[in-house]
C-alpha cells in the first residue's frame, strides 16, 4: 500500500528554518552584545588605570617643582655665602696693603711736599696736594718708582698756586699699589782670605 503525506512540509521546513534563524539572530546579537561590553569594560579598565597612573604622576610632578623650588633657594643661598666669602677673602687680603701704602708714603714723601687727598680705587691710589717745587714732586715720583709696594707713577696735573700767601705747585698724580712683597736686603758676597804678607 503506498502512503501519501498530504501535509505541508514544506511549510513545516520553512518555519523550522526561520526558527532556526530567529535563534542563531539572538544568539549573534547576544554574543556580540557581549564582546562589545567586554571590550568597553576592557577599555575602561585602562582608561582608569591610566587617569590613576597621571594622577600619580602629577602628585610626583608637584613634590618635584617643590624639591626643584628648595634646590634653587639652596643655590641662592649658596651663591649669596660664596660672595660673601670671597669679599671677606678679598678684605682678608688686602687689608695689609693700607698699612704699606701709608708706611710707603710717610718714607718716601719729600720735605716741601703736603698731600691734600689720597683716594684709593683697588690697586689705584690718586694723590693731590701742594710742592714748593715742581723738583720736589719729580723727586716724589722717582721715590714711589723706587718703592717696592708702589709703582706706575702717572703725573696728572701740575699747576702754580698761591695757598696762605706762598706760592706752591699744585699736582695730582696717580700710581699702583703693588702686591709684591718688601725687597730682601742683598746678601754680600763671600769675602777671600787675605793671604799674610810675608
Amino acid at each position: 500500500m503506498i502512503r501519501v503525506n498530504l501535509l505541508p512540509h514544506r511549510a513545516e521546513k520553512r518555519r523550522a528554518r526561520q526558527l532556526q534563524f530567529v535563534i542563531l539572530s539572538a544568539i549573534s546579537v547576544a554574543l556580540g552584545i557581549l564582546v562589545v561590553g567586554f571590550v568597553h569594560a576592557w577599555i575602561s579598565g585602562l582608561i582608569s588605570e591610566q587617569e590613576r597612573r597621571n594622577a600619580y604622576l602629577k602628585q610626583e610632578i608637584v613634590l618635584l617643582d617643590k624639591q626643584i623650588a628648595e634646590i634653587k633657594k639652596l643655590r641662592e643661598q649658596t651663591q649669596s655665602l660664596l660672595s660673601r666669602k670671597t669679599v671677606v677673602e678679598d678684605l682678608q687680603s688686602t687689608r695689609a696693603n693700607v698699612v704699606h701704602l701709608m708706611d710707603q708714603m710717610l718714607r718716601i714723601l719729600p720735605d716741601g711736599v703736603y698731600l691734600k687727598s689720597l683716594k684709593q680705587t683697588g690697586n689705584k691710589i690718586s694723590v693731590m696736594g701742594y710742592a714748593q717745587s715742581n723738583a720736589r714732586v719729580s723727586t716724589l715720583m722717582r721715590s714711589i718708582e723706587d718703592s717696592p709696594w708702589l709703582d706706575s707713577p702717572t703725573l696728572i696735573q701740575i699747576q702754580a698756586s698761591t695757598t696762605a700767601g706762598a706760592r706752591l705747585s699744585e699736582f695730582s698724580l696717580n700710581f699702583n699699589l703693588t702686591k709684591q712683597a718688601a725687597v730682601a736686603a742683598p746678601v754680600a758676597p763671600p769675602t777671600k782670605p787675605v793671604a799674610p804678607k810675608g
